[in-house]
């Protein structure tokens, strides 16, 4: 009697795992993007189950150029270049707001009062940037990047004019005349213009 239920049991338990194999050849030969491996031995049933790999065709790859500048040597070319990224290499000196003949009050709008010492602008795009003075062929609002003053580089904004600025010539404010005594006027300064204007 003994012997008969352990065969019946051997027998159910290989029905069993038989109608499980089926049932998991069933599941994977319907579902997409799958492959599996099904080996077995006497005692147990193993599958394996491994996802496709799907190898991404090569994608191109980004590179990020520099922006090409165009050179200029004039006033004359910078009115002709005007909308266009342009580098030239002039003369920068300084200025402060209680200088001889000066009010105190920018030429360009916003017209902004730099009596009390406040010699940045606050550019919604560029942030807080030092206010330049430039030659009227370059747009109020204008963004300057200035290289190779005392070895450094700033972000400066066209706010106002001069009556001794003009061509390839910039004026950095100060916050008075005391302070540019010790800088002066600086040659072979690098500037390219960012933007035209607001």
């Amino acid at each position: 009697m003994k012997y008969k239920n352990k065969g019946r049991q051997a027998l159910k338990r290989y029905f069993i795992n038989l109608f499980f194999v089926i049932f998991l050849m069933f599941i994977v030969a319907t579902s997409p993007n799958k492959d599996t491996v099904v080996t077995s031995n006497i005692n147990t049933v193993k599958s394996i189950e491994s996802s496709r790999i799907i190898i991404p065709e090569k994608q191109e790859e980004i590179v990020f150029q520099k922006p090409n500048y165009q050179v200029v040597t004039s006033t004359n070319e910078i009115k002709m270049s005007e909308n266009k990224l342009i580098e030239f290499t002039g003369t920068i000196t300084g200025y402060g707001p209680d200088c001889v003949g000066c009010s105190g009050i920018l030429a360009c709008p916003p017209n902004q009062n730099v009596l009390n010492n406040n010699i940045y602008y606050n550019d919604e795009i560029f942030g807080k940037i030092r206010i330049l003075a430039a030659d009227p062929s370059i747009p109020c609002g204008s963004i300057i990047k200035v290289s190779n003053y005392d070895n450094n580089e700033f972000i400066g904004i066209v706010l106002d004019r001069g009556r001794d600025i003009h061509g390839l010539t910039m004026d950095l404010l100060y916050e008075s005349e005391k302070i540019i005594e010790n800088h002066g006027r600086k040659y072979n300064i690098d500037f390219k213009i960012e933007r035209w204007g607001f």
